[in-house]
């Protein structure tokens, strides 16, 4: 059966002044997605997608060309809309992606609730799927809405599971049927 990765991208240059969907990779994000395509190619993905987001796109690109697949950039693979938003320490932004997923039908955090959210990814991922089902695929995409479509899927506690995923992580899925095979958390997990 097909596999289908869901990818959190690697580290990006955080840059307060400017909104996180134009943060691009730091240099150790860099080197992180280049280990992320070691990993990743034991799974033999045959197509690579992207968000439209920096830092994904960047990712894509460095798993494509160490893997030698060819990339698309997908719109509504990208990260919860959340632009309005001003950067917040570590403990504020933690409380307000709480919240987003605690109250997934109403707008809490950014402009986009978290059901808005899941429904723009997942119609994205099934259009993918649907289009290349005896693929296997990989989509690299971001932390919240990852986690609000694996959450969904296999009945997981949704905050905690975003804040153990690391940059990057990764999730393996089969495909078409979207059942959960395994889970890293870190580039560093073991086989």
């Amino acid at each position: 059966m097909p596999t289908l990765i869901l990818i959190k991208h690697a580290l990006p240059q955080i840059d307060p002044t400017v909104p996180a969907n134009q943060w691009r990779l730091s240099e150790e994000g860099r080197i992180r997605a280049r280990l992320l395509a070691q990993k990743l190619a034991q799974y033999s993905p045959d197509l690579i997608f992207s968000s439209v987001e920096p830092k994904a796109v960047e990712t894509a690109r460095i798993v494509g060309d160490a893997l030698d697949k060819p990339v698309e950039v997908v719109e509504g693979l990208h990260e919860h809309a959340r632009c309005n938003v001003k950067f917040l320490d570590k403990e504020k932004f933690e409380e307000s992606v709480a919240q987003f997923f605690a109250q997934p039908d109403v707008l809490t955090f950014g402009s986009e609730t978290a059901d808005q959210a899941y429904h723009r990814f997942s119609r994205a991922v099934v259009g993918i799927t649907a289009k290349y089902p005896n693929n296997n695929l990989a989509l690299i995409t971001h932390g919240t809405v990852l986690t609000l479509f694996v959450s969904r899927l296999a009945a997981v506690a949704p905050f905690l599971f975003w804040r153990d995923l690391e940059l990057p992580s990764w999730v393996i899925l089969s495909h078409p049927d979207l059942e959960l095979v395994k889970v890293f958390k870190s580039i560093n997990d073991p086989e």
